[in-house]
């Protein structure tokens, strides 16, 4: 018998073997114009959907980075609103669906479900499972792709149009509860920038334990309470699957915290002195951003127990601050807005940009007394601790999700 572990009582019908293309029209996007950033195509009011707007959606697509006018239209094509789109080049096999209608570039390919034989929302979570497989079709030119022949023909398995409505609305349950969760985990990150604003702002002020109130804030410049350490250029040729872990910019992120995966780690046999071992608590600051978004240029990460020991790598410096500046203070103050936008403004290069310890020093600010600062940092820290635990969360409903994917389809 061909079913699922996991389905809903009413349902003892074997689920049968079919393809893509028998559930779904299967269309590729389209741009016909060299080049394809020629700007008398865009601006217009119709959303034209890139692989990296896909990939940063959910169940359902969040935004689109950029429109086409009329003429952009006759160029493209345009897909209606609850159509899946998924991604054929670089990342592939993400997947979204439209809520509205859209046009799409050839890199995204778009599947409108046989309304009599698939449920739009099924059929996604059934191409989902199928993201390893695709990958593994690629063909490596300039870059990783897949085209309509790997997709068109794809062999699944779907029972009736009627079980699948049942477990769509089901699923929909689960995404609509990590959907919420999403939206908290955004409205404290929102809510913790907006204090982070007002506190180095001074726009509100702490006071001292017995009531009273701390003194005025000195203006100071970074360069006169902190040393620098700059990371070393450590060789490709000693890289390995074991040795000392390095820091490189893949582990550094916009909230202050290290990340470090299978897959971004990497780890060095080459020998080198002591001065570049960073343990747990020390502040580094990333001065070259691989992006042309600069996103994450000059952002801090304090490491933790978890991190463990990590050699300090090339464009990376260690910062140790003297008495007069909290640790924890200085990494939410190098988090900072106006601190981020004076290391983009001042940043070398053109695709791969870069900042200095030279900009770094440079950079004026008020600092309160070490009580006070002690007072912002455990306060931001507690946002930090509600925003983790949100995090959690997202991540063991995802996982649940996975798991029932993996018994509820065949």
């Amino acid at each position: 018998m061909t079913a699922p572990l996991l389905r809903f009582t009413e349902f003892t019908d074997d689920w049968e073997e079919t393809t893509l293309e028998n559930l779904a029209e299967v269309e590729r996007g389209k741009f016909s114009v060299r080049p394809r950033n020629d700007p008398r195509y865009f601006g217009g009011e119709m959303p034209f959907v890139q692989t990296g707007d896909v990939a940063g959606s959910d169940m359902y697509l969040k935004g689109y980075s950029q429109t086409l006018n009329a003429d952009g239209i006759k160029v493209s094509k345009v897909f209606p609103a609850d159509t899946i789109l998924i991604t054929i080049a670089a990342n592939i096999g993400d997947t979204t669906i439209t809520r509205y209608a859209v046009a799409c570039p050839d890199s995204v390919v778009a599947i409108q479900s046989k309304k009599d034989k698939a449920n739009t929302i099924f059929l996604k979570n059934l191409i989902d499972l199928q993201k390893e497989f695709l990958d593994s079709q690629a063909t490596q030119n300039a870059q990783k792709n897949i085209n309509l022949q790997v997709l068109k023909p794809l062999e699944l398995f779907a029972p009736s149009i009627e079980e699948q409505t049942k477990i769509a609305s089901f699923l929909s349950t689960v995404d609509e509860k990590i959907s919420q969760l999403t939206q908290k985990y955004q409205l404290l990150s929102q809510y913790k920038q907006g204090m982070m604003q007002k506190l180095f702002s001074q726009q509100i002020r702490f006071k001292a334990d017995d009531g009273s109130e701390f003194g005025e804030w000195e203006q100071v410049r970074l360069g006169n309470l902190v040393d620098l350490i700059s990371g070393f250029a450590f060789k490709s040729d000693f890289f390995s699957e074991d040795g000392n872990k390095l820091i490189t910019p893949k582990n550094f992120t916009t909230t202050g915290k290290a990340n470090f995966t299978d897959t971004n780690t990497k780890w060095t046999t080459e020998i080198s002195d002591k001065k570049y071992i960073c343990r747990p608590n020390d502040l580094l600051v990333l001065l070259t951003d691989l992006t042309q978004s600069c996103e994450l240029l000059g952002k801090p990460i304090l490491l933790s127990q978890d991190d463990g020991n990590v050699l300090l790598n090339q464009r990376i410096v260690k910062i140790i601050p003297n008495r007069k500046l909290e640790k924890p203070f200085l990494l939410y103050l190098l988090l900072t807005d106006d601190f981020h936008e004076l290391i983009v403004s001042t940043a070398s290069g053109t695709t791969v940009k870069h900042s200095s310890n030279k900009v770094l020093q440079s950079f004026n600010f008020y600092l309160p007394c070490l009580e006070e600062q002690t007072k912002i940092a455990n306060f931001l820290s507690a946002i930090d601790q509600k925003i983790e635990v949100v995090a959690q969360q997202i991540e063991q409903a995802k996982t649940w999700k996975k798991g029932l994917l993996q018994q509820m389809f065949v």
